[in-house]
C-alpha cells in the first residue's frame, strides 16, 4: 500500500511523462517555499510553466481540477513569485498556470490538461 506522498510523488511522474511526450522541458520537481508547493516547474518553448497535479480515485467529488480552489491558487501563486525571485534569469520570461488533472475513468485514467487554469494572484 503506498504512502500518500508515494502516490502523489507516481501520479506527478505520470503527469511529467505526459507534458515531456507534449514537448516540456522540466526545470524543477516539488519547488517549496515558506507558502507553499508547486508540483512540476516545466518550459514550454519560453514560457515557464508552473504545474499543480491533481489526481482523484473518484469522482464524486468533483474532478482533481476541481480541488484547486482560490485559497489553492493563492499559495501556488505566491510560491511561483519566489522561485521566478531565486531564479531572476526566468523572471523576464512569459509565465503559465497549468492543471493536470489525473481522473478515474472505467478501464483507464484520464488525464485533463488545462492550460493556463489561472492568473496569479499576485497581481
Amino acid at each position: 500500500m503506498l504512502t500518500s506522498r508515494q502516490s502523489g510523488d507516481q501520479w506527478e511522474r505520470t503527469a511529467e511523462s505526459f507534458l515531456r511526450s507534449h514537448g516540456l522541458k522540466l526545470l524543477h520537481r516539488n519547488f517549496s517555499s515558506r507558502f507553499g508547493e508547486i508540483d512540476l516547474i516545466m518550459e514550454d518553448k519560453e514560457t515557464v510553466v508552473f504545474i499543480e497535479v491533481k489526481y482523484r480515485a473518484r469522482n464524486q467529488h468533483g474532478s482533481g481540477a476541481d480541488a484547486v480552489t482560490f485559497q489553492k491558487q493563492a499559495k501556488i501563486s505566491r510560491t511561483a513569485a519566489w522561485f521566478l525571485a531565486k531564479n531572476p534569469h526566468r523572471a523576464e520570461q512569459y509565465c503559465r498556470f497549468d492543471v493536470i488533472s489525473i481522473d478515474p475513468l472505467e478501464t483507464d485514467q484520464r488525464i485533463n490538461w488545462i492550460k493556463a487554469a489561472f492568473y496569479s494572484t499576485m497581481g
